[in-house]
């Protein structure tokens, strides 16, 4: 029987255990970082990118923080676990936690600055949906949290709306929650990737159907043809192919690391669906910070 809540649990140890290299987009780099110890959890090192493809945002943060991704993921789960979820207490955690004064020390992307400006902007009377037509992975971090208390994909499109009303990200959103809810009800994880591909439009799911059926298990190379921003049509064909060669959680975290560029947001995606599929080691979880 599988733990619901591994989902969001695998969610925030990728992402933590990403941060520390977070949009370095040099792999080679990458590769000598390695020759120094584990990628997992490494301190954020403005030293590490400096003259390298990349961008250095997490100096405020320390090894086994999350990102913004997984401190908008966490603050889903905290509220579908524990007051229950809504659209107007998700808007307000969101800016009791990023916004002016806010609880996260850190770096927030471009979808939490515009959603903060329009909730200083309009207040009470904000919009609804009241997200951005944003084409990267933000949106899909509200999916583990609420997979874990089973909340309906009606009502999981909802929260991503929250930040995000693009179509490509209302479609990964919806793909992870099929992956989730398929391994959840006992089908293996390759028939789960494909299934949940298998309906996805558009030049996006043809990305991902493109990904599952490289035979090969090429994490660095793929990485390279699809793309190591974070867009979504870049960032979903990497997580299915990393995740259709997947055998263990800390190796397909390790090789997202590995891989470059967004590995947070990706994290989103690959750290619940392989957190549920594997389960997470509790060596792992517990060098995350304030999730215990």
């Amino acid at each position: 029987m599988k733990n619901k809540n591994d989902a969001l649990l695998g969610a925030l140890v990728a992402d933590a255990a990403s941060m520390g290299l977070h949009w370095l987009y040099d792999q080679d780099q990458i590769k000598q970082v390695e020759t120094t110890g584990s990628v997992l959890f490494r301190q954020p090192d403005a030293a590490v990118y400096e003259g390298k493809r990349g961008s250095f945002v997490h100096a405020a943060r320390r090894a086994g923080q999350l990102s913004h991704y997984g401190e908008s993921a966490r603050i889903v789960g905290a509220l579908a676990s524990g007051e229950g979820y809504s659209i107007e207490n998700h808007q307000k955690a969101i800016m009791d936690v990023f916004g002016p004064c806010g609880a996260f020390e850190g770096y927030p992307d471009r979808p939490t600055k515009q959603l903060i400006a329009r909730l200083i902007m309009e207040g009470d009377d904000i919009s609804v949906p009241s997200g951005m037509d944003d084409n990267q992975m933000p949106g899909v971090c509200v999916v583990p949290g609420l997979f874990a208390v089973d909340a309906s994909i009606s009502q999981t499109l909802d929260a991503v709306k929250v930040i995000s009303t693009n179509e490509d990200v209302l479609q990964s959103s919806t793909a992870v929650h099929s992956v989730l809810s398929q391994l959840a009800s006992g089908v293996e994880l390759k028939q789960a990737l494909a299934i949940a591909a298998e309906p996805v439009k558009g030049e996006l799911g043809d990305l991902m159907r493109e990904a599952l059926a490289k035979d090969a298990y090429e994490p660095l190379q793929t990485a390279q043809q699809f793309g190591l921003a974070c867009y979504v049509k870049h960032s979903m064909p990497l997580n299915w192919h990393l995740l259709n060669h997947a055998t263990d959680f800390t190796n397909t975290v390790t090789d997202n690391i590995r891989c470059g560029g967004d590995c947070c947001g990706r994290s989103m995606a690959l750290g619940s669906i392989a957190g549920l599929a594997f389960g997470v080691p509790s060596e792992l979880a517990q060098q995350v910070v304030g999730i215990h």
